[in-house]
């Protein structure tokens, strides 16, 4: 397997070994599990839980689940969410039984988005979206959580299973809105297993965390249920166009959505951080500091699938036959083709939303 250079820089790395060590996570080798995808070969994927029985389900061909879950806030979603689409297409291919669950519960109660505004942005977008980013929509199941009441009647026993204290060191503070939404959390984490006990993944960033070690908390506070613990896996950000660790939307001329204009997504692309040296004259001489280059790493984890292909680009530039600008029309050039196949995706399976599989609730 072709080995790719990280460009996080240690700074990055360190803090993710850290995470590590704090959250008691386990450091992720592509090795782990078949034919591993782009992020997970190249180290954007960096660590997880239980991983091993995931691997062993896969390899037994025994039955598991993924799941993921949207929520209908706005009409645009971001990088973060297409590498948890990419981690889900990966395990569905590989047999994992798919749901998605619309958090529009959540949303109404933690960020003020009407049941109705979001079970409509979930049909017109969110879900398309996830379509068009890789799922099989015939391999997927989809429910609304305002629609689940084994979820909700779940969450209130599983309440009682957790401390005040024990929510607040979790998860920092502990209104009525947070704590709903968490325990809620809890009951669609396991909900696959309500029917069927087996093993599930949860592929998410690590600041969904906490809502994976209060799923596993309660699993060991329910023993006689005999749920799997689920496992988790962990994607590094995909770091703002300035240099900072994540995109942040409170910065958007730094942050690249899905969807959006391809002028705007090019001139952000033009104006981001690179490691371009000074003069053209130092560059050819000392080469990129590609580490410190957010447009290869834009490239790295979203835009460039051929292994080869990565590493030439990542040779040229870090020896300085090739500049910071002839980098970021290569990004602009794929990044605009990306967006136009996204788009051309989400309209098509607009029209297939009334034919997915929506679970049915008496």
């Amino acid at each position: 397997m072709t080995k790719i250079i990280d460009p996080y820089g240690s700074e990055l790395v360190k803090d993710y070994a850290k995470a590590i060590k704090d959250f008691g996570l386990e450091v992720f080798t592509p090795t782990m599990f078949p034919e591993p995808n782009r992020v997970m070969r190249r180290g954007v994927v960096f660590a997880g839980r239980d991983l091993a029985i995931i691997a062993k389900c896969i390899r037994e061909k025994k039955p598991f689940y993924a799941l993921s879950g949207i929520m209908p806030t706005n009409d645009q979603i971001h990088l973060g969410n297409k590498v948890v689409v990419e981690n889900l297409a990966y395990f569905q291919k590989h047999g994992a039984i798919t749901f998605i669950l619309i958090a529009d519960l959540e949303a109404a109660a933690a960020r003020g988005v009407s049941l109705e505004e979001g079970r409509r942005r979930a049909l017109e977008f969110h879900i398309p979206a996830y379509l068009a980013l890789g799922l099989d929509p015939k391999r997927t199941i989809f429910y609304f959580q305002s629609e689940n009441k084994d979820v909700v009647h779940f969450a209130y026993e599983a309440a009682k299973k957790i401390t005040l204290n024990e929510f607040k060191a979790i998860y920092g503070n502990a209104d009525p809105g947070r704590i709903m939404s968490a325990v809620t959390q809890v009951g669609d984490v396991l909900y696959p297993q309500f029917k069927e006990r087996m093993p599930g993944i949860i592929p998410v960033g690590l600041d969904q965390d906490p809502h994976i070690r209060l799923a596993r908390d309660v699993v060991s506070r329910m023993k006689d249920r005999k749920f799997f613990a689920v496992s988790s896996l962990y994607h590094k950000y995909t770091p703002s166009l300035d240099g900072s660790i994540k995109m942040s939307k409170s910065k958007p001329e730094r942050c690249i959505s899905l969807p959006e204009d391809n002028k705007v997504v090019c001139k952000k692309i033009k104006n981001a951080l690179t490691g371009g040296r000074d003069t053209l004259e130092e560059h050819r001489r000392l080469g990129a500091v590609v580490e410190k280059d957010m447009v290869f790493e834009l490239l790295k984890q979203h835009l460039i699938e051929d292994d080869v292909e990565l590493n030439r680009i990542y040779n040229d530039y870090k020896s300085g036959r090739m500049t910071s600008g002839e980098l970021k029309q290569i990004a602009c050039d794929k990044m605009t083709a990306f967006m136009e196949d996204f788009k051309q995706k989400l309209e098509h399976n607009k029209n297939l939303v009334k034919d997915l599989n929506f679970v049915k609730f008496s």
